[in-house]
């Protein structure tokens, strides 16, 4: 509900070029991107008042548009101004901000892809978090689903898409089993990814994962940097969900939440059925890079 202190309180979207509450955003019932899917997102956390990886994530959305035929209608720099003006006007100093492109639609009674008018919005939120602290805390329990990632024969896993079907339905089948999220796999049953994270393992003082299938996520470029910081060898490889059950640590990585460890699959304890020593270490050290300044656009820069 929008207050005379604060309309965005809640959080604030940019459409049809102005500005609005969360609440009073729209995308038109005939839009592609709503009937087809046919979107590309990319989504960059703000914390402490500072972005973390802009230019990375405007180098990724402007690559996957481009991908996917995508005419923006902004250029890079009118972009970025409207993510630093979504987070000034709603006043967060930690914020879930995401840029998205739909097909829009051609002329009614036309099917011809080229004749869309493709939209640009964007959205910022309070800072989202992949679990509740008390979950974070003790370790996110997991389920591997026989249900298959769609196949990058099939979708681009690289592109930020909206193709999630096989994660909900992945998630239910979680629940149904007492798990608290879903990790999917491939058409070789190899571990690939789950809704909004990629996935990680640690076996013999090492960092494993999954090499393809997934989406080439920021925070997981970030855990490779990481690591090389912290001299940990990490790898990317096929990953069998047994291989994943056996590991001493397994945690996830995201925007919203950086590291997240996993002490629970499929019921079974990973490790000490405890966060580990490697998640704790790679976590605590994103955070105080991050609040450091690392990979950071302040919002009041107006340059990059």
């Amino acid at each position: 509900m929008m207050t005379e202190e604060n309309p965005y309180q809640s959080g604030i979207a940019y459409t049809d070029g102005s500005f609005c509450p969360i609440e009073e955003a729209r995308i038109p019932i005939l839009d592609w991107g709503f009937l087809r899917s046919d979107a590309n997102q990319d989504t960059v956390s703000v914390w402490n008042g500072m972005f973390f990886r802009l230019e990375d994530h405007l180098d990724r959305f402007q690559r996957n548009n481009e991908k996917l035929r995508f005419k923006i209608p902004l250029s890079r720099d009118e972009i970025r101004t409207v993510l630093i003006d979504l987070v000034q006007e709603s006043g967060f100093q930690n914020a879930y901000v995401q840029m998205l492109m739909t097909r829009g639609r051609p002329p009614i009674g036309v099917r011809d892809l080229r004749m869309c008018e493709n939209r640009f919005h964007a959205f910022c939120l309070p800072y989202i978090w992949l679990a509740p602290e008390e979950v974070r805390h003790r370790g996110l329990h997991a389920h591997i689903s026989p249900i298959q990632r769609i196949s990058s024969h099939s979708v681009d896993p690289t592109i930020k898409h909206y193709h999630w079907l096989d994660f909900q339905m992945g998630l239910f089948e979680a629940y149904d089993s007492g798990a608290e999220t879903v990790i999917l796999t491939d058409s070789e049953g190899n571990i690939t990814e789950g809704p909004g994270f990629n996935v990680f393992m640690v076996e013999k003082n090492s960092l494993f994962t999954p090499a393809s299938g997934v989406l080439e996520g920021m925070t997981r470029r970030t855990v490779f940097e990481l690591c090389e910081l912290e001299g940990i060898r990490s790898v990317e490889t096929s990953i069998s969900p047994e291989r994943l059950h056996s590991a001493e640590e397994v945690f996830l990585s995201s925007t919203a939440g950086g590291l997240i460890p996993v002490t629970q699959l499929d019921g079974l304890s990973i490790g000490s059925g405890k966060p580990g020593e490697t998640t704790l270490l790679l976590n605590q050290s994103y955070w105080k890079r991050r609040l450091e300044g690392w990979h950071a656009t302040k919002i009041h820069d107006e340059e990059p």
